[in-house]
């Protein structure tokens, strides 16, 4: 595989048919993360009422569900999402923030991925190991572990464990479906200072899997690298977070084939 020539294949899939990404997010982040997914071409919805997630859910080519601020009106919002997208083959990819940090935040990601299938887990090391091993603490929505060996097994067994991607942000990123692993060194510290750009790398990973169906792992990681290199663009025209901000969107609308084969870095 060719993983530069993939990457811009799936951007160019989502400019020319904008799939519907069905996001079930935190208030923090939903009009950044909107205003992400319109910068690559996606068309994104934010609708979590429990009357219409289930139709809404069916309509998307993804769904992501985000536990960014939790409420239990929520969760059965997202199980309700979740199962309207299973019966229908839709991505769903699960972004479990904060799991590790509270019992309810890691209990309810758990029961999330015990009641209905998840084709992506998307969170940094601490979150998504909170999910294989209890006494693993996260702080806030920061991760305490690094992709270490330990971490690196953990994925993997997770992943085969739900028979699905498992993609853990840091310094550089993994991505794994438990068999085959992309690592990704794309990316800029800078990132970590502006909110909501972890919850957007979350929705960005459901528009290239709702163009990339028969393969979640490498779209999954495509959104890694692609999400990430307009990061580095972007800190080449600022190196303040407010306007650096504005200029990954840019970055973000902007980028294409040229700069992927340029400045993509995935193994």
């Amino acid at each position: 595989m060719d993983i530069k020539t993939t990457t811009a294949e799936f951007l160019d899939k989502i400019k020319n048919t904008a799939p519907l990404v069905h996001n079930i997010t935190n208030f923090v982040v939903m009009n950044p993360t909107a205003n992400i997914l319109l910068a690559i071409g996606a068309s994104p919805v934010m609708a979590h009422s429990r009357k219409e997630v289930a139709d809404m859910a069916a309509r998307a080519g993804a769904l992501v569900l985000n536990i960014g601020t939790l409420a239990d009106k929520w969760i059965e919002a997202m199980l309700l999402a979740a199962m309207a997208a299973n019966q229908r083959g839709i991505p769903v990819i699960l972004d479990p923030v904060g799991a590790g940090a509270t019992s309810y935040r890691t209990r309810t990601a758990k029961q999330i991925l015990g009641e209905v299938n998840i084709s992506v887990i998307r969170g940094n090391a601490s979150e998504v190991l909170s999910l294989a091993v209890d006494d693993v603490k996260t702080k806030g929505v920061d991760s305490s572990l690094s992709l270490s060996d330990a971490v690196v097994a953990a994925a993997g067994g997770i992943a085969r464990q739900h028979a699905c991607v498992v993609a853990i942000s840091g310094e550089n990123d993994l991505v794994t479906d438990g068999g085959r692993m992309f690592r990704v060194a794309n990316g800029v510290p800078l990132m970590t200072r502006v909110t909501g750009l972890g919850c957007g790398l979350s929705a960005v990973a459901g528009a290239f899997c709702a163009v990339a169906r028969d393969d979640l792992l490498a779209a999954t990681a495509a959104a890694f690298g692609f999400y990430g290199l307009c990061g580095e663009l972007a800190l080449g025209i600022s190196d303040r977070p407010g306007s650096f901000f504005v200029s990954f969107l840019d970055s973000l609308y902007s980028t294409g084939s040229a700069e992927i084969h340029k400045y993509l870095r995935i193994e």
